[in-house]
């Protein structure tokens, strides 16, 4: 089979002059979701303005400092309050809960107790129990055992690349 190298299709036809992407405020600012666990987020620690203000800064396993805003998180649902928007999730290091549920394109199949899902959103609070206010959710429970199994192997790797 014969494979072809991967092509930024905005970077090609910006090079071409067809193609001239905006940048808004807020995609200069926030960096790409941080692959994180819930206890890592309970340890996280605030940035100071020094630090660039916004955001907190977990401890990969490995060493270093890594600041993070934009989350990408997994668990499995334990609850659902849709009167307060919001689920309950729990991952192999503890609970967290998303609000802003009821707002996702396409997240009500996510919304039900047991389902195993993945959930992008930014940190709303750490403490006493981390808040992330979802931005995308999608159901990953078709193949829950590899993805449960995969995603601590996958929080570590993305981490020590970036840090």
């Amino acid at each position: 089979m014969q494979t072809f190298p991967a092509v930024n299709h905005r970077e090609t036809t910006a090079a071409l002059g067809m193609y001239k992407p905006e940048e808004t405020t807020t995609e200069r600012k926030r960096p790409p979701p941080v692959k994180v666990l819930s206890g890592q987020l309970r340890t996280a620690e605030s940035r100071g303005p020094a630090d660039g203000g916004d955001g907190y800064v977990i401890r990969p396993r490995r060493g270093g400092s890594l600041p993070v805003s934009l989350v990408w998180m997994q668990g499995t649902v334990l609850e659902v309050q849709l009167d307060r928007n919001t689920v309950l999730l729990m991952d192999e290091t503890g609970t967290f809960a998303v609000q802003g549920v009821n707002n996702i394109p396409k997240g009500r199949p996510c919304l039900f107790q047991g389902k195993y899902v993945m959930v992008m959103g930014v940190i709303q609070a750490i403490s006493p129990e981390p808040v992330i206010r979802a931005v995308k959710m999608a159901d990953l429970s078709e193949l829950a055992a590899l993805h449960r199994r995969m995603w601590r192997l996958e929080v570590e790797d993305l981490q020590q690349v970036l840090a």
